[in-house]
């Protein structure tokens, strides 16, 4: 998938015009790229569109318009545009209560390592997490995080021809999995090159 450019962009006043229309694609759009898995894990996948609306929001709401400000939002957003071989996906832990959140951050250090894939009759493939930077510690674990699966070319061909595809979380205090939507499945397999 290609990385995003400031051609791509729209100006702050093109974007005040076209901002109703364009989230309203936007939401349709990400209808298809959550997954829930369990009542309060959710895994938001990311794609050049979303990360468009993404940067177009960030601009808006801090006022950017210098070109160099505008390629540092692009440089921190543009490596979570899947490249082709991989998922990349938004990982948050969903808890409404503050207290049951942070006593679940405790418990849940490390889950960020067990969310996993796995393409048919497959082994699980295990997430990377935060490649830009740490975002928990031995005490607690942050509540969002950024994970990247990286598929293999038969995984990659098996989600093109439809092959099932199931994703979970393996961890102590936290073990659930789903199977994917058909219209999941085929939203993410439009991520595959």
């Amino acid at each position: 998938m290609e990385k995003l450019h400031r051609r791509d962009l729209m100006t702050l006043e093109a974007y005040a015009e076209a901002r109703p229309r364009f989230r309203a694609r936007i939401m349709a759009h990400k209808k298809d790229r959550r997954v829930a898995i369990g009542d309060h894990a959710s895994l938001y996948f990311e794609d050049r569109l979303t990360i468009q609306y993404q940067v177009q929001e960030m601009l808006r709401a801090e006022k950017i318009f210098a070109a160099a400000a505008i390629d540092e939002e692009l440089a921190v957003y543009n490596p979570l545009i899947p490249d082709g071989s991989n998922w990349k996906a938004t990982f948050m832990l969903e808890y409404a209560n503050r207290e049951e959140r942070l006593r679940r951050c405790r418990e849940l250090v490390g889950i960020e390592d067990r969310v996993w894939v796995r393409v048919g009759d497959g082994e699980r493939l295990f997430a990377i997490a935060d490649e830009d930077l740490p975002r928990a510690t031995d005490e607690k674990t942050s509540t969002v995080h950024f994970l990247r699966f990286e598929l293999r070319a038969g995984e990659r061909r098996a989600v093109a021809a439809g092959a099932p595809v199931r994703m979970g979380i393996d961890h102590a205090d936290y073990r659930c999995e789903v199977a994917l939507a058909d219209a999941v499945r085929r939203s993410l397999s439009g991520d595959l090159g």
